[in-house]
């Protein structure tokens, strides 16, 4: 059975909204709110949801790229919250990222060899030579030519710049990548192109993920697990198999129920959700979804659901809500 790599529990992330001179009267926007969820080693823990729900902000929490408001994250037995700047920074070699966007995270004034070079010499990993050595094999891992090296940015394409933002998460040897829509902005066959190179890694260097995305139908082909988010909370989490085969949550269903099938033919039964998502800084009493959800009842609005395993046969399937009680 494998190790658990990273553990999280009941993680928040709150932003003060406006200026005042009285805390008490600031409001907060609940990015992450309340959060608990485990990834082993070598596994990958998809995180779905509509935009604006928490996902990349618990992704940078874990980093702490964002400083978490509450809540423990423990990477390996060692909890990252209260660790001292150089004590992070000598855990970051083990946990890297993935951003969304290659080109604005990419430094327009260096070349890709600076890039790579760059985290190598940071962590004084290895000789010159050796630190050498590597660039050149994460370059060919992620299937990018030597003579790339003396480019810029501007110069690749987005898919060809992705592949550079992965080779730089590569090029530590991390243990952990936060990988926040890798994938988005990307055409159909440079999205495979990427999701095979991360399904390679995975399998071959034994690394974990947080694999952050919008399109169900990727994750489910390439995450073990699969956590939904809804306005900051978890409200799901299965194995791929049991969530896409047998989804528990109305918001679930209604995700999965939205997935376009490639025949002209298939008349869609996508479940419709009724109004727009609720503001953070103005949250709905009890259950966030009830505002939307068709089989809300008059105790979704008193009581924040209890999370409740509805697995089968020994497997954790996790939903927090009150018809499952």
């Amino acid at each position: 059975m494998s190790e658990i790599l990273l553990e999280v529990n009941g993680l928040k992330k709150h932003f003060a909204v406006g200026k005042s001179f009285f805390k008490k009267n600031q409001k907060l926007c609940k990015a992450v709110d309340d959060v608990s969820f485990v990834i082993k080693q070598g596994k990958t823990l998809g995180l779905v949801g509509e935009s604006g729900c928490g996902k990349s902000t618990l992704g940078r929490c874990i980093l702490r790229l964002h400083e978490p408001t509450e809540g423990e994250v423990k990477f390996n037995g060692t909890d990252l919250v209260h660790l001292s700047a150089s004590e992070m920074k000598a855990l970051r070699k083990d946990t890297q990222i993935i951003f969304q966007d290659p080109f604005a995270s990419l430094s327009p004034r260096m070349t890709i060899h600076d890039i790579l070079r760059e985290p190598l010499d940071t962590h004084k990993v290895g000789t010159v030579e050796e630190r050498e050595a590597k660039i050149a094999e994460v370059m060919e891992i992620v299937g990018l030519r030597p003579q790339a090296l003396n480019r810029y940015p501007h110069e690749f394409s987005g898919g060809q710049r992705q592949r550079v933002g992965i080779a730089r998460a590569l090029v530590l040897e991390p243990r952990f990548i936060v990988a926040d829509e890798p994938v988005s902005a990307l055409d159909v066959s440079v999205q495979a192109q990427v999701l095979n190179l991360i399904a390679d890694l995975q399998e071959k260097k034994g690394i974990s993920f947080l694999f952050i995305a919008h399109d169900l139908a990727v994750v489910q082909h390439i995450c073990d697990d699969v956590g939904v988010m809804y306005l900051g909370r978890m409200v799901e989490k299965a194995p791929s198999e049991a969530l896409y085969r047998d989804p528990k949550h109305p918001y679930t269903r209604a995700l999965l129920s939205a997935i376009p099938v490639p025949d002209p033919t298939f008349k869609s039964d996508a479940i419709k959700l009724q109004g727009d998502v609720p503001s953070p800084l103005n949250p709905p009493s009890g259950c966030t979804f009830r505002t939307r959800c068709p089989e809300a009842t008059e105790r979704c609005k008193r009581e924040v659901p209890a999370v409740y395993n509805v697995g089968k046969n020994g497997e954790e399937h996790l939903v927090a809500c009150h018809l499952f009680e």
